[in-house]
């Protein structure tokens, strides 16, 4: 209790809430005391307290999607422990429908509980609607939305991560690259698929046509079938490793060798990337880091700051592994 620490410090409970907020007005060694005291009783103070003093309720409002995922899962986990290391709880409110009035919704309900401010994670273009359209009052961000969004942003860079691998396999010598992409209504689809093509484009290939794909092991593997008999083939991109999965799922079974007949790549890095069969190469995202500026951002803004410049993206790296190798015999088979 603050007033256990208040009578060991020895100092009345106004002064033990003034510590706790970092007001100035406070000496040097009555902080130590009050701080030492803490310590010794193990005191966490309650969030909700310090808000009514500070009026704010040190909750962020983060509205996501229901998905399994790893991208946009592991998204919402790195904005949460950057919240948790910025001192801030997170209420989440998970839309059933990626529409303009179901992101409305969900930041209506968390504007209701008294969030400090909110963090939209809106990777689909059916989403950007309500970004022009909320509470006048609420201090907003989006993560992973477009460029038109109309709100502050923090993203990870897409294209720059697609023509790292993109590219990654014509040094090794293979002419092009085949593509399975992501569902059109997704920004990071549509970027994978505009970082794809411009590195072909850069390195003077041939642009193959695309191969539709939903994010998800089974229409990697449908494509992988489709890929299995197009001639020409030496190596394939695919805009997430789920997808990557099923690709190769479908050339094992047709006894098409990865790599030695065609290369695969994927994006994301999952877990289980490592130890597939052979070990994916592909992209991994610093989650973490966009959690990092997605906080540093909201909280410039929450303070009051103006003109707050947008974070610049996020960029992945590479990951190399066995899965991508020189074409079979030095070309394209």
């Amino acid at each position: 209790m603050m007033t256990d620490v208040a009578k060991l410090a020895g100092v009345s409970h106004q002064t033990v809430s003034r510590v706790l907020n970092d007001s100035p007005q406070v000496r040097p060694e009555t902080r130590e005391r009050v701080l030492a005291a803490v310590a010794e009783l193990g005191y966490r103070p309650n969030a909700m307290a310090r808000g009514l003093v500070s009026r704010r309720s040190k909750v962020l409002g983060v509205v996501t999607f229901d998905t399994v995922l790893y991208g946009p899962a592991s998204m919402m986990l790195g904005i949460e422990r950057a919240a948790r290391a910025a001192g801030y709880g997170v209420s989440i409110a998970t839309i059933e429908r990626v529409d303009r009035l179901g992101v409305l919704d969900a930041v209506n309900a968390l504007a209701d509980q008294g969030v400090d401010g909110v963090i939209i994670i809106a990777p689909q273009l059916y989403a950007e609607a309500a970004l022009h359209d909320l509470p006048a009052q609420l201090v907003a961000i989006a993560v992973e939305s477009g460029q038109d969004a109309g709100l502050p942003a923090a993203s990870v860079d897409q294209i720059e991560g697609t023509r790292l691998v993109v590219q990654h396999l014509l040094d090794l010598g293979h002419r092009t690259v085949w593509h399975v992409t992501g569902p059109s209504g997704w920004y990071e689809a549509r970027d994978r698929l505009e970082g794809w093509r411009r590195t072909l484009e850069a390195a003077g290939a041939t642009i193959p046509p695309v191969i539709g794909g939903d994010w998800s092991a089974r229409s990697g593997y449908d494509a992988g079938v489709t890929l299995a008999v197009e001639p020409g083939v030496s190596a394939v991109f695919t805009a997430n490793d789920q997808m990557a999965l099923g690709v190769l799922r479908a050339f094992a079974e047709r006894g098409i060798r990865v790599p030695e007949d065609i290369s695969v790549v994927g994006f994301d890095d999952i877990p289980e990337a490592a130890y597939l069969t052979p070990p994916l190469t592909t992209v991994r995202q610093d989650f973490d880091e966009v959690g990092r500026r997605s906080m540093r951002l909201l909280l410039q803004l929450l303070e009051g700051e103006i003109d707050v410049p947008e974070p610049p993206p996020v960029v992945p790296t590479l990951v190399v592994r066995a899965s991508a190798g020189p074409p079979a015999g030095g070309s394209n088979r």
